[in-house]
C-alpha cells in the first residue's frame, strides 16, 4: 500500500529478467527529490510510475524488479523502460507512516491521455482522459487520483468523467515527472479505492461468503437497502 507520495525520480530499463531501476541525481535546476533507500530489502514493494513491483534483485545504485506480461501490456512500463524514461518512486506505506496523500494500492486501472498542459498563476493545469472512458464512472468533482503513482485531486470533469483536469503546485510539479509531460503523452491511472469498493458493495449480487446466501445475497446493497439501515434522508 502506498499514499502516493513521491519520494524519488528513477530512470526505467530493461534486462533478460525484466526492467531495472536505478536512481537519479536531481538535474540541475530541477527539483526532483533524492530517496536513497539504504534499508531497501529483496521482496520489497516498491510503486515504479504507481506500479506496485517487487525488488528482486537490490544493485549498487537501484534494483530490479520481474514484470509480468500482463502488467506491461496494462501500464506505461514497456515504453518507458524501452527508451529508458523518467519514473516516480515510492517505497511502501508503513503502519507508522502520515498518509499525507491518499491509499493506493499500485494497481493500475488503465491509462490516461494529456489532453492539454496550462500553467496558469504559478500552478498548471492538467487535462487528462481515460483511454477507456467506462472508467470515468469513479472520478468526480475533488475525488483522489493517482497519476503516475503521484496523489492528485480532480478539479472538474465533464459528464461521466471520462475527461477531467488536475491542478498541480510547484512543488509536485518539480518533484515528480509530470513536468515531462506533453499533450498525447500516456499516464498510468489508479482510481480512488473507496470508489471501487463502494462501487462493488453497491452492484454485487449472488452468494454471501461460504455459499450459504443470506439478505444480502438475493438484493445486494442497493439504495433500498442503506434505507431500510439508517442512511436514507
Amino acid at each position: 500500500m502506498f499514499t502516493g507520495l513521491v519520494q524519488s525520480i528513477g530512470v526505467i530499463e530493461r534486462s533478460p529478467q525484466g526492467v531495472r531501476l536505478r536512481w537519479t541525481a536531481p538535474p540541475p535546476g530541477e527539483g526532483e527529490a533524492g530517496w536513497l533507500p539504504a534499508d531497501l530489502a529483496l521482496g520489497d514493494s516498491v510503486a515504479v510510475d504507481g506500479v506496485c513491483l517487487t525488488v528482486a534483485e537490490r544493485l549498487g545504485d537501484g534494483f530490479r524488479a520481474d514484470v509480468s506480461p500482463e502488467t506491461l501490456s496494462r501500464t506505461t512500463l514497456l515504453a518507458k523502460a524501452e527508451g529508458r524514461g523518467r519514473v516516480n518512486l515510492e517505497p511502501a506505506l508503513r503502519l507508522a507512516d502520515r498518509l499525507g496523500g491518499h491509499l493506493v494500492s499500485g494497481h493500475v486501472d488503465g491509462l490516461g491521455v494529456v489532453k492539454s498542459i496550462t500553467q496558469v498563476a504559478g500552478s498548471w493545469r492538467l487535462e487528462l482522459q481515460w483511454r477507456e472512458r467506462a472508467y470515468g464512472r469513479f472520478i468526480c468533482d475533488k475525488a483522489s487520483l493517482a497519476v503516475d503513482g503521484i496523489s492528485l485531486t480532480v478539479a472538474g470533469c465533464e459528464p461521466g468523467g471520462g475527461c477531467f483536469w488536475i491542478a498541480v503546485i510547484p512543488h509536485t510539479w518539480g518533484a515528480t515527472t509530470l513536468q515531462h509531460l506533453r499533450p498525447g503523452s500516456l499516464v498510468n491511472l489508479e482510481a480512488d479505492l473507496l470508489a471501487k469498493y463502494t462501487e462493488t458493495l453497491l452492484f454485487a449480487k449472488g452468494s454471501a461468503a461460504g455459499g450459504s446466501g443470506g439478505p444480502q445475497a438475493e438484493a445486494g446493497m442497493d439504495a433500498q437497502w442503506l434505507a431500510d439501515h439508517g442512511w436514507g434522508a
